[in-house]
């Protein structure tokens, strides 16, 4: 059986505090997250909080890139979402380690819409 898409959980502690409150930075850091999957790029928003904090979603054709920073505990959780074919999204989480220098890193992993019989045709 095959899986339709990957799902990565990142738990990143110990981050670079500065970087998780930078707005342009998270967003650079996720676009260039998504791009080195393979994946295309269809939108993208972000928002950064006050006093601190900094979210965004990366849309792809394939599914989503997405992040939620708390500087004051020097922690980002992010999530990676690739469905189809040729799509690796473990170098995207690589991309946020290395970015935002976690020192304290937890990838999960999650096969999503694993089934047994094919699909059906809807009309």
């Amino acid at each position: 059986m095959k899986a339709l898409g990957t799902h990565l959980l990142l738990e990143l502690k110990s981050c670079n505090v500065e970087y998780l409150d930078d707005l342009p930075f998270i967003q650079e850091t996720l676009i260039f997250a998504a791009q080195s999957t393979g994946a295309t790029i269809i939108g993208h928003t972000f928002h950064k909080f006050s006093p601190q904090g900094v979210t965004g979603v990366v849309a792809i054709a394939e599914s989503h890139v997405c992040i939620h920073t708390w500087p004051e505990y020097e922690y980002a959780a992010a999530d990676i979402f690739t469905c189809g074919e040729g799509f690796d999204p473990k170098k995207a989480a690589d991309v946020l380690v290395q970015k935002l220098q976690a020192k304290d890193a937890t990838v999960t992993e999650l096969q999503r819409g694993i089934f047994e019989k094919s699909p059906i045709s809807v009309s």
